[in-house]
């Protein structure tokens, strides 16, 4: 990242109100994520946000004017970073960067942290949903679960190379089959709404300023159903990813994730969501862990050339991330694995207990 400075700087100098910043004002944060780079510009309590990847399969400029999309979005409930402007592609910046609000504040506390993340998903899925013809460029599927389901189904063409124990193998696959029973059983869809679909425990920060929970990373957010985002909150394959975050909540603290965060919505949204919300879960679950097999085949894959003017510029190779990050990745992917883990997150959803008190039993 120490490379790109220069280039960082003489393109953020082009953009009106960072006329004058010098290189010495940019000072990199440390990277905790796959897709992106963070530089602080120093004095302004603004961040360049800089993709290494695209984890929506897009070239380099859509790249950026889907993330902004997301932060402007987002922001609106007023718990995410507040988007500012973009630096667009260019030979010594091949993926651009974007210009967003500077959250100063620390790592969400897991578990007692869990009130304020509910609060915050809140304010995004009780934002008004625009008319179908406005929801661009943002994704909006119309059936979410099928298409979740699908994108599932493709993470799972990865499964045979991925080497997993036969049990593990077998139990995905018995969920994928459920998944896909559920889907031909439902009667109504879950309400669309604006969801973040990475709402992982790691992309929070507690603002020191007011003590509300920020939803920082954006990059994947789309017109869906929020049980994705409540799931992604508080499942094992979530609580445990970040170091910073870890935590494993138990499934009374989880039903109370949930009941604040349905207590923080209108009425009627609420109620129209909690049928729907522990196939969700699962569904979400099967998402991650089928992500897992597909980036433990795709990270040994050479690193991907110039981006620049590149249609799909997603790359989970282990070369494109730093060394300590890609080992901390492979730990997680490989217990994530494991028939043992496997079989743990399915008894949320498969035995009585907390949690399936309040949402039911799949």
């Amino acid at each position: 990242m120490m490379d790109s400075i220069p280039a960082l700087a003489e393109a953020l100098a082009l953009v009106p109100s960072f006329a004058g910043i010098s290189p010495g004002k940019l000072e990199p944060l440390p990277t905790t994520g796959l897709a992106h780079d963070h530089i602080r510009i120093s004095g302004t309590g603004r961040l360049l946000r800089v993709p290494r990847q695209s984890q929506m399969r897009l070239d380099a400029a859509r790249n950026l004017d889907y993330q902004a999309a997301c932060f402007g979005r987002a922001s609106a409930g007023g718990h995410a970073p507040r988007y500012f402007g973009q630096i667009r592609p260019c030979p010594g910046l091949p993926m651009g960067a974007l210009i967003v609000e500077e959250i100063i504040g620390a790592p969400v506390k897991l578990p007692e942290g869990l009130p304020e993340v509910a609060r915050a998903l809140a304010s995004i899925h009780a934002l008004p949903v625009p008319p179908a013809a406005e929801r661009a460029p943002l994704a909006d599927p119309g059936d979410a679960y099928a298409a979740t389901l699908e994108e599932v189904r493709d993470h799972a063409r990865h499964l045979d190379a991925a080497a997993l124990e036969q049990d593990a193998r077998r139990m995905i696959e018995a969920e994928i089959d459920a998944a896909a029973r559920h889907a031909g059983a439902m009667e109504d869809a879950p309400p669309t709404t604006l969801i973040s679909f990475d709402a992982h425990p790691g992309n929070f920060l507690m603002d020191e300023a007011n003590g509300r929970a920020v939803l920082v990373d954006l990059e994947k957010a789309r017109y869906g159903a929020a049980g994705f985002d409540l799931a992604h909150a508080t499942l094992y394959t979530s609580t445990t990813w970040d170091v910073a975050t870890f935590s494993d909540p138990g499934h009374e603290a989880i039903a109370r994730f949930h009941t604040r965060y349905l207590d923080a919505l209108p009425g009627d949204l609420a109620d129209a969501q909690r049928p729907h919300l522990m196939a969700l879960r699962r569904l979400m679950w099967l998402w991650s862990i089928t992500w897992c097999a597909k980036w433990r085949v795709a990270s040994a894959n050479a690193r991907r050339g110039d981006k620049h003017l590149a249609e799909d510029t997603e790359d989970w190779s282990a070369e494109n991330s730093a060394d300590d990050l890609v080992e901390h990745v492979r730990g997680r992917v490989d217990h994530y694995l494991t028939p043992e883990v496997i079989e743990r997150v399915r008894a949320d959803w498969r035995s009585v207990n907390p949690l399936s008190d309040l949402l039911g039993i799949l």
